[in-house]
């Protein structure tokens, strides 16, 4: 999988039905479900509304800035949220990135009818040693992301199986 690629607006399209709203939600809205917006809005169809949220309040984490540089996309002025403080709370899809994200998620539409899909995705903050070996670990969880939004939402093929 290439990360450029997936950086790039030319990349094609679903054929089968694209969800028109997302939300990627994780722990504390720092890291993995800022990192899939920031993916999802480059990735898929103009016009795709994309946000994210986290289950408790986060701090922004600035190694998902350099990850983020690196192919170059910006989160922007990102700030953590929570599910309480989202402006809208419709989507066709919700993207659960950690386990009480998903769980939280569930609960929150036990009574709507929306999609709820858990991609487990590392936690990089558990990664130690020296600072390239720290970014490697978020270079993961960012190709581990693009790699999912590639086959599962955009519906291509993965190397191994084309």
């Amino acid at each position: 999988m290439s990360v450029a690629v997936a950086a790039s607006p030319n990349l094609p399209q679903r054929t089968g039905q694209s969800p028109r709203s997302v939300l990627f939600m994780c722990g504390m809205n720092a890291i993995r479900s800022p990192m899939a917006e920031v993916l999802a809005r480059a990735m898929l169809p103009p016009g795709t509304y994309v946000a994210s949220a986290g289950v408790r309040p986060g701090e922004r984490d600035p190694f998902v800035d350099v990850v983020l540089e690196e192919i170059g996309l910006t989160a922007g002025r990102h700030q953590p949220h929570t599910l309480d403080e989202l402006e809208d709370d419709y989507f066709d899809l919700i993207v659960t990135l950690a386990p009480e994200a998903h769980h939280a998620a569930l609960e929150l539409t036990r009574s709507m009818a929306i999609d709820v899909v858990y991609w487990p995705t590392p936690d990089p903050t558990v990664a130690t040693g020296t600072r390239e070996q720290i970014v490697s670990a978020y270079r993961e969880v960012r190709n581990h992301i693009a790699s999912l939004l590639e086959h599962r939402l955009l519906g291509q093929m993965p190397d191994k199986m084309a």
